[in-house]
């Protein structure tokens, strides 16, 4: 019960300490590629990789952008690290699916990537990319958020409460955030299903 309550303690201060002005202008950012039919890269590792294909079912069908996690296909991800090596994955998927100006890229991670460690050196090659081309970079990241704080336009940065939980938090507010995101006015195009399925029976008992 003592680790529960700790837990959900430090779940809701990190809430309080989200920079909501920040979220706002990642919509903001989005908005713009999606008004200019842009597409957006979710890149994730481990856990964060899981997420990125959950983000880009959302992105895709609730708001109308056109998005992609490379991670999603695991034989060209395998094919790539057998034969290339694992630090330019994602590099090379972009290059692949002409990343323009118009796009975005979307990075979910722990650490965002440490160049002197060689920490998620593909990540940081991705970004580096990204912004040779000029696309959008932003990055929804945990502890200092690294190489991705560093370089993306915008980083939103899950604040640390305890040590010893960056990365649970950090992946479980990965989620949050992006459905905050795709709950946006601003670019919620289609209505979820069990919303709409509510709309329709209160619509019958009315």
């Amino acid at each position: 019960m003592d680790f529960c309550q700790s837990f959900l303690d430090e779940t809701r201060q990190i809430l309080k300490k989200i920079d909501c002005k920040n979220l706002e202008k990642l919509v903001e950012k989005l908005f713009f590629i999606k008004k200019n039919q842009g597409r957006l890269f979710i890149l994730g590792l481990g856990g964060s990789a899981a997420n990125a294909s959950h983000a880009v079912n959302d992105f895709r069908k609730i708001t109308g952008i056109e998005s992609y996690a490379p991670t999603d296909n695991i034989s060209e991800l395998t094919a790539r690290t057998n034969d290339e090596g694992f630090e330019t994955i994602f590099e090379a998927y972009l290059k692949t699916s002409h990343l323009n100006h118009q796009d975005g890229l979307l990075i979910f991670s722990v650490g965002g990537g440490n160049k002197e460690k060689k920490i998620s050196s593909n990540l940081i090659l991705a970004l580096n990319y990204a912004k040779t081309i000029g696309a959008k970079t932003f990055g929804i990241v945990g502890r200092d958020g690294g190489y991705t704080a560093k370089v993306a336009d915008i980083a939103i940065l899950i604040p640390v409460i305890n040590e010893m939980h960056i990365t649970p938090q950090t992946e479980a507010f990965q989620s949050v955030i992006w459905h905050l995101i795709i709950s946006h006015p601003k670019l919620k195009q289609y209505q979820t299903k069990w919303e709409s399925t509510d709309e329709k029976i209160s619509c019958c008992l009315s």
